[in-house]
């Protein structure tokens, strides 16, 4: 497990250049783990993921099969409370206008503008009426 150990998933090689570093649960390096010693070493992971893709009812433009990977796993992140901070840092973006594009947010994850909103805080506005 040449990219995978002590918690983490090493990055390299990648297309900015720049290497990194992204931490994994136990659960995750278990079943990687097990993937290996039955598997061997992931190859050509992208061509798999086209060959499955195919036996799907799933249509995606061309070019995208695994790019839609990152924008669901971003999606994903943010709207199960994650960091925008720590997702470009997940992603390797080097800005957070790029992040912003990857996180597509559902209709209702955008309530928080009403939870978290200090104009909208009962407990702010009572000491102001």
């Amino acid at each position: 497990m040449n990219n995978i150990g002590n918690g983490q998933v090493d990055f390299t090689d990648t297309k900015s250049g720049k290497n990194r570093s992204i931490p994994i649960n136990e659960s995750l390096f278990k079943q990687l783990e097990e993937h290996m010693r039955n598997h061997g070493r992931f190859f050509d992971c992208i061509k798999s993921f086209r060959k499955y893709l195919k036996t799907t009812s799933i249509k995606l433009p061309q070019g995208q099969s695994s790019h839609v990977l990152r924008h669901s796993f971003a999606s994903h992140f943010m709207m199960n409370g994650g960091n925008i901070l720590t997702l470009q840092k997940i992603l390797g973006h080097s800005t957070i206008l790029m992040t912003m594009r990857y996180a597509h947010l559902a209709p209702e994850h955008l309530q928080e503008a009403l939870t978290f909103n200090p104009l909208y805080n009962d407990n702010i506005n009572e000491g102001r009426k």
